[in-house]
């Protein structure tokens, strides 16, 4: 795939997420790894610990052909189905990975632990993985393609994914500078502001034009954020037609 359409994914696993028994905090960080180097996340989904329906979940991902992170259900006790999903989904077996052994035998000579075939589980990947070093207790991810597995442990997890970033992607880092503008259109509705949205993206092509309304509360007046984000070179003077012509249909406004 041409790299300009390869986008960035994640998948979010684990039915302590989707039963609200934890709160997802991967999402966010991952957010904010990404933004770190000039790159943005395009989707993002969530998923329980169900074998079939993660096995249909990563071919359809597979299939799309981005980056992605995934997040948990790595592990080796019954509700950790992740490995054997991707495996399936790719249509390889899984194997036990050389370098995946290495790092589980000497973690667990560390520790002073006899290393049985159910921890070396934690290194059988799909067929074609390379592994993620984890710096935490050296118990590693893997990649297959550009598909990356973590566990879901933020500290484990984080650190990850980040040496996947910057081991795999730099050549991607700040490749398309962005940058952001926004006012706070009073009363404004969005509607009466589509024709403007649409005319700034037609003049703008470098930009794309965001609408975030807000209903009012005791504090804050009804308003809708109008702003528009992306070539930097061309966000003044995109600016300028907005306010003008938000002026223009009778609404007052702030800056954000």
């Amino acid at each position: 795939m041409n790299d300009n359409m390869q986008g960035i994914g994640a998948i979010i696993i684990g039915d302590e997420i989707t039963l609200g028994r934890r709160q997802d905090k991967h999402f966010a960080k991952i957010v904010e790894l990404l933004a770190a180097r000039g790159l943005t996340l395009d989707w993002a989904l969530y998923a329980g610990d169900n074998r079939a329906r993660l096995t249909e979940t990563l071919r359809r991902s597979f299939a799309c052909g981005d980056i992605v992170f995934s997040c948990g259900g790595i592990g080796n006790t019954p509700d950790d189905h992740t490995r054997q999903a991707a495996a399936a989904a790719a249509g390889v077996e899984l194997a036990l990975h050389p370098d995946a052994e290495r790092e589980i035998r000497e973690r667990y000579a560390e520790i002073g632990r006899e290393v049985s075939d159910y921890a070396l589980d934690m290194g059988r990947f799909p067929v074609g993985s390379r592994i993620i070093p984890n710096p935490f207790n050296r118990i590693p991810g893997y990649s297959w393609g550009d598909h990356h597995f973590v566990p879901g442990f933020p500290q484990m997890a984080w650190p990850m994914i980040e040496w996947v970033l910057d081991t795999c992607y730099a050549d991607r880092f700040n490749r398309q500078p962005s940058a952001e503008a926004a006012i706070l259109v009073w009363k404004g509705i969005e509607s009466a502001l589509t024709p403007l949205m649409l005319k700034i993206e037609a003049e703008y092509p470098g930009l794309k034009v965001f609408s975030l309304p807000f209903l009012g509360s005791a504090e804050v007046g009804r308003h809708v954020e109008l702003g528009v984000r992306g070539a930097p070179e061309q966000v003044p003077a995109a600016m300028a037609v907005m306010r003008r012509e938000v002026k223009d249909l009778g609404y007052s406004y702030d800056e954000k």
